[in-house]
């Protein structure tokens, strides 16, 4: 390549390089040598426009992350031992080694202290490039810089604190995946699940763009297909047998969405069917959610197995109709009544969530339910039906063919 900046020659291009494969190592070199194709740099080094038309990243982050890749050199000058060495942390290092490298990257301007700011910079710019619209609401930012604490003494405001960061990652896991792929694109990587629903307004719906890819970013990337509308209080009422009804029709998990009367949007995703039982039931891929005024994502601790609740037409008291999620009976983390028309929150060990409204008791206003369609089901769908007629019509041409034989020996 005629690089003047000799990889071997830095022991962290030789410690970073370790970490990669021949294979892998061999395949950094082709992109870099593509990336350096695209520069009209003398074929020596990425520009600054190039690697942003790489990592899709365009704005401010992008200039951040080139930053962080040339190692401050402010020189524009991107060399493959940069790239091995950027990589070596960011892909191949450890959970720590990985936040720290992000926690540095948010800084957007590059002063050593995480402001607010900051944050706001980083939250626009992915809000941004995941929306279909590209005009991001201010209130839409605010919710997930509301789920961000900032404890640490700066020299005018408060800052984040490292710890602080990988709590608001922890909450906002959306943000840390879309982050964690930017030197990887090619890779699948954080996306908002196609919304289908029918004869309904969207401006009434309660899940937007930015609140289901909040959710998305707990889940798989096979979870991120299709999310199916199967029942609205707007369009069925707010009738808990109406709700059983429709989404007796899910084949798979579920998300539940509830805004109540003081204008608090959260809810639960519940990995297994809503069916009736007399206890807990569920598994630790369950989780609750924020969504307004603030977002976060409360998974299972392990504390317990009081996960998913579904019970109908019991008439113990000891056994309350209705739906909710962990805690213990009279006292759920998320729980609304079969009557749908109030029920509680309160903070437990199930998922160490907070009360998820403004106060302990809910009154519901609207109530959705979305199904989740795991990416590849529908094809199997078409491709069983496909085979099962391909089946029927093989069994009917050999009736055919058995009917004829049967007709030519008479």
């Amino acid at each position: 390549m005629g690089n003047a900046q000799s990889p071997a020659a830095d022991p962290r291009f030789t410690s970073a390089s370790r970490a990669f494969s021949e294979k892998e190592l061999g395949d950094l070199r082709s992109l870099f040598e593509s990336l350096v194709s695209q520069s009209q740099t003398d074929r020596k080094y990425v520009s600054l426009s190039v690697f942003k038309a790489y990592t899709g990243i365009t704005g401010r982050l992008g200039d951040r992350l080139y930053d962080i890749v040339t190692q401050n050199r402010k020189d524009q000058k991107l060399t493959f031992a940069d790239l091995v060495i950027a990589k070596g942390t960011y892909e191949k290092g450890t959970r720590d080694e990985i936040d720290e490298f992000l926690y540095q990257l948010c800084d957007i301007d590059g002063d050593g202290n995480l402001v607010r700011s900051d944050l706001e910079s980083v939250i626009t710019e992915i809000l941004d490039t995941i929306s279909s619209h590209k005009n991001t609401e201010p209130s839409s930012i605010t919710i997930f810089l509301n789920a961000a604490n900032f404890t640490k003494e700066g020299t005018s405001e408060k800052t984040m604190s490292i710890e602080d960061f990988k709590t608001w990652c922890r909450l906002v896991p959306s943000a840390r995946k879309f982050l964690t792929k930017l030197l990887k694109p090619s890779s699948p990587g954080s996306q908002v699940p196609q919304l289908i629903h029918q004869d309904i307004d969207s401006n009434i719906l309660l899940l937007k763009e930015e609140y289901a890819w909040h959710i998305g970013g707990a889940l798989s990337h096979q979870e991120l297909g299709e999310w199916k509308l199967l029942y609205h209080s707007a369009l069925n009422g707010l009738s808990f047998n109406t709700f059983l009804g429709n989404i007796s029709h899910a084949e798979g998990p579920t998300v539940l969405i509830i805004k109540d009367k003081e204008g608090y949007i959260y809810g639960g995703y519940a990995s297994q069917p809503w069916e009736r039982h007399a206890d807990f039931y569920g598994d630790m891929k369950s989780f609750l959610f924020q969504l307004y005024p603030q977002a976060s994502i409360y998974r299972p601790t392990g504390a317990n197995n009081s996960i998913q609740w579904c019970a109908s037409n019991f008439t113990s008291e000891s056994i309350p109709n209705g739906i909710g999620f962990g805690g213990r009976i009279s006292h759920f983390n998320l729980f609304i009544s079969a009557n749908f028309d109030s029920g509680h929150s309160f903070t437990g060990a199930t998922f160490n969530n907070p009360c998820l409204s403004k106060s302990n008791m809910i009154y519901p206003e609207v109530i959705e339910c979305w199904g989740v369609v795991p990416k590849g089901t529908e094809q199997e769908k078409q491709e069983g039906v496909k085979g099962s007629v391909l089946e029927r019509f093989k069994e009917d041409r050999n009736m055919l063919n058995l009917v004829g034989l049967a007709n030519s020996s008479n």
